[in-house]
């Protein structure tokens, strides 16, 4: 896919993601929308093509940063839930609760009963969500030892990206086994019925964009053919299953 057929598909997808969303805003629905992924997985990039053209005032992204100390004395899910879309609201979660799952115990920041307390709650409280009216898309973007290594130098000594860095990054490579051990007991643990993970092949950026976004217009409700050359490819975006734990399915 060459930079001319990235943008030309980008930009019908666009189209179709404000009419999806025009449905969201007359239907009153809400749509709750979950990235998680290592490092420079390409979260901001899929972000910003996401809401480039959707409306500011019914979408939402929240990244939150480090937890103040009346954070960390509340139940663990109590700081999201403002943060929850209303009727007609699309939020999109840069990193999320997920948090405890991966970058919490690999940088030593909650303990191994925290962590596991948070699994045992996470589907209760998605399945909560749901039952509430909510559509919950999650997607895990994953990508490789190599092509991480290589954005995290990009990000190094491109002036225009140096505000990404972040004290994180100086260890995700050196953590990059730690990470995959969390992510595979993560995706074990809360791959459920009214949560299933997605899981993005994320090497190749205007790849996983594409297919993302082709994705959540065929998971979201609304009206409007998908014609068939918009269908996700399923060899970059796919529902995790649980023998992908024990093959090449995932980045190792």
């Amino acid at each position: 896919m060459n930079k001319d057929e990235y943008r030309a598909l980008l930009h019908d997808l666009q189209i179709e993601l404000v009419a999806m969303q025009r449905h969201l805003i007359a239907a009153n629905h809400r749509l709750v929308i979950v990235l998680e992924g290592r490092d420079a997985a390409g979260k901001d990039g899929l972000i910003k093509r996401i809401t480039e053209h959707l409306s500011p005032r019914d979408t939402r992204v929240v990244a939150l940063g480090k937890p103040s100390e009346r954070d960390r004395g509340s139940w663990y899910f109590q700081r999201y839930v403002p943060h929850l879309p209303s009727a007609g609201e699309c939020v999109i979660f840069n990193r999320s609760w997920y948090n405890r799952a991966g970058v919490e115990p690999v940088m030593g920041f909650c303990t191994r009963e925290e962590r596991d307390g948070f699994l045992d709650q996470v589907v209760p409280f998605e399945r909560m969500q749901v039952e509430a009216g909510s559509v919950l898309l999650k997607y895990y973007l994953d990508v490789s030892r190599e092509e991480q290594a290589a954005r995290l130098e990009a990000r190094r000594t491109d002036p225009l990206k140096n505000w990404k860095i972040s004290p994180v990054d100086a260890v995700a490579l050196a953590k990059y086994d730690a990470y995959t051990v969390a992510r595979d007991h993560m995706l074990e643990r809360s791959d459920h019925e009214h949560g299933r993970w997605g899981i993005v092949r994320a090497d190749n950026k205007y790849k996983a964009r594409i297919n993302v976004i082709r994705d959540i217009l065929r998971s979201v409700p609304h009206p409007g053919p998908m014609r068939e050359d918009q269908a996700p490819d399923r060899d970059i975006v796919f529902r995790f299953q649980p023998h992908m734990l024990k093959d090449d399915s995932l980045a190792r």
